[in-house]
């Protein structure tokens, strides 16, 4: 595939309603058996969505590193595979009363999940988005 085509198709999946986007993550994710976050020299970056703190997550690499804009310019992808996700991720965020931001664009925060939620979903099998 050319980089014309994978720039329209990432284009095309920016462009799905978050429910879609939702899907892709997952599809995406049970593929590659990864989550990209965003990481800044103070660790994982955080959003706040209305009055929770959230932790945005990505399907791959390019679209969390197309997210490092303005205030997050300085951040770099880094990717944790599922099993890790699974063991260590979720606990810790449930402990910290954080919430999860999935596939966040300019446009909207994306679908917000408790991290058992999350969790549930990623051990779920998906359909096509």
């Amino acid at each position: 595939m050319t980089t014309a085509n994978n720039t329209e198709q990432h284009d095309v999946i920016l462009g799905l309603g978050a429910k879609k986007r939702l899907a892709f993550m997952f599809e995406t994710t049970q593929q590659f058996k990864q989550v990209w976050i965003l990481n800044d020299d103070d660790g994982c970056v955080m959003l706040t969505n209305e009055d929770d703190d959230c932790v945005p997550v990505w399907p791959t690499r390019e679209f969390a590193q197309a997210w490092a804009t303005g205030e997050w310019e300085g951040c770099t992808s880094k990717a944790i595979p599922t099993q890790d996700w699974i063991n260590r991720w979720t606990p810790g965020l449930e402990d910290d009363d954080l919430l999860i931001a999935v596939f966040p664009t300019e446009d909207d925060d994306g679908t917000i999940l408790f991290p058992d939620e999350f969790d549930t979903q990623l051990k779920m099998p998906k359909k096509k988005y």
